[in-house]
């Protein structure tokens, strides 16, 4: 009875670790896609002012809590 227990934890342990391990690794695969994205951005010559006024005449009404 024990041993099916340890092993019905183990299953589950491995996979939630996996779970976790596929949201991390999506997770820091588009951080690095949009780091991408904005650096190239940059170098082209469009700055973070004029990404946040387009950002601002998408979504109107929007308003940061402190305003830069």
């Amino acid at each position: 009875m024990e041993i099916a227990i340890v092993i019905g934890i183990l299953i589950i342990l491995f996979l939630v670790t996996t779970w976790v391990l596929k949201v991390v690794r999506a997770t820091l695969r588009l951080a690095i896609l949009i780091a991408i994205g904005l650096l190239a951005l940059l170098i082209v010559g469009i700055g973070p002012q004029t990404i946040w006024e387009q950002l601002q005449n998408w979504l109107p009404g929007f308003e940061p809590a402190n305003p830069p």
